[in-house]
């Protein structure tokens, strides 16, 4: 192909449509004519290489907004070295019936701390008396015509 780029208007459409998954809205959005923007949108969701970018699209987001394994553990390490503060609303009188709320942080709490360590603990399999075994056992099925007379 002579032009394996796609336009700045279909590259617009492309980003404009992981927004709501709405075609039309879309190539409205991304400088299209709104009286043509319905068929505009049809093509464009036919074309190979806005098909593809799309999926590129998707891809690069999903790979940025999950968590890795690597990211999950170092997460949990961090709750069960009470490394990891929260905010919490505290309640304090200030005199004659009045009192006041600010934020402060804390570590995390201890049934945190506890639940993160057992949700490490499973996935290193820490806690489980079960043996896992990983082998092929051959099954034999025997039928009528197997059978000696």
């Amino acid at each position: 192909m002579a032009n394996d780029k796609l336009t700045p208007k279909q590259e617009k459409f492309c980003v404009e449509y992981l927004v709501d998954l709405n075609a039309t809205q879309a190539a409205i959005r991304a400088g299209y004519s709104e009286k043509t923007a319905e068929a505009t949108a049809s093509r464009l969701l036919r074309n190979v290489k806005v098909q593809t970018r799309i999926q590129e699209l998707r891809s690069e987001y999903f790979t940025k907004a999950i968590a890795s394994a690597a990211e999950v553990e170092a997460f949990l390490s961090k709750t069960i070295r009470g490394d990891l503060e929260e905010e919490v609303i505290v309640v304090e009188g200030s005199g004659e019936g009045y009192s006041e709320a600010r934020i402060v942080k804390k570590q995390v709490s201890a049934r945190d701390r506890i639940k993160a360590a057992e949700l490490m603990g499973k996935r290193h399999q820490l806690f489980t008396e079960k043996v896992k075994v990983d082998s092929i056992v051959p099954v034999v099925i025997k039928g009528e015509d197997d059978l000696e007379p």
